[in-house]
């Protein structure tokens, strides 16, 4: 494997960037058609913190952080970083130290797919964390790695630059170069939805909305009365 930090990597715009965070994790990824989420072994380590940034990658080895260090110098105003190792471990990389290196130089958040520690201090200085595990067990600086390649978190590949979107359900990642069709996606989507969240506020039931009695009965979904049902004994 290579070892290399590469330092000239290129960003989305700003404010699409803080839109997708307004939008958040589930409405861009059902707007991406079902795509990009990391999946359900990371978890927020706190509740209500929504954000989107520019990806910065790190690929440690395990129960090794050296990499992260390496990172903290490539990472500007408005980053998230996302750490992986090159097999699985959940040993705590990171903590309040690193996380105090980053929120002065404006990152908004790490994603790693290893474990944290220092949650107590992390929630209390508001710096967002997701991870597969919490955890003391510390690490060694001894073994090279790379910062800004392609990294596989999950079920996403996450390149350089890309944007990372996390919130309570969860971290999306959005290639760097389908950004603006994300967006666009993602709007509709909320305009729609305000239609749907009004016609429910007036009463009318996601059934009828959706069309979905035609789709239930060719199913062969029926509806019977409770004395139907036991005539029919449960089986019909």
């Amino acid at each position: 494997m290579k070892t290399v930090v590469v330092t000239d990597v290129e960003r989305a715009d700003a404010s699409s960037i803080d839109a997708l965070a307004a939008h958040g994790v589930a409405t861009v990824h059902e707007a991406m058609g079902r795509s990009g989420l990391v999946g359900a072994s990371l978890r927020p380590i706190q509740d209500g913190a929504r954000i989107a940034g520019s990806a910065v990658t790190v690929l440690c080895w395990p129960g090794d952080n050296l990499m992260i260090h390496a990172a903290v110098e490539q990472c500007r105003q408005g980053d998230v970083l996302v750490v992986t190792t090159t097999s699985p471990s959940l040993d705590g990389s990171f903590g309040e130290l690193f996380a105090t290196a980053l929120q002065h130089r404006g990152v908004r958040g790490l994603v790693t797919t290893g474990g944290a520690r220092d949650v107590a201090e992390l929630r209390a200085m508001g710096f967002p964390v997701w991870s597969a595990a919490v955890n003391a067990q510390g690490t060694v600086k001894a073994t090279a790695g790379s910062v800004n390649v392609p990294i596989t978190v999950g079920g996403a590949v996450v390149c350089p630059g890309d944007v990372i979107v996390a919130d309570d359900d969860g971290v999306l990642c959005v290639p760097r170069g389908g950004v603006r069709a994300a967006l666009e996606a993602a709007g509709a989507r909320v305009a729609k939805e305000a239609e749907s969240r009004a016609a429910y506020l007036a009463g009318e039931l996601s059934l009828d909305r959706n069309r979905l009695r035609g789709l239930l009965d060719g199913l062969g979904v029926r509806y019977l009365s409770a004395a139907e049902y036991e005539a029919d004994d449960g089986r019909g």
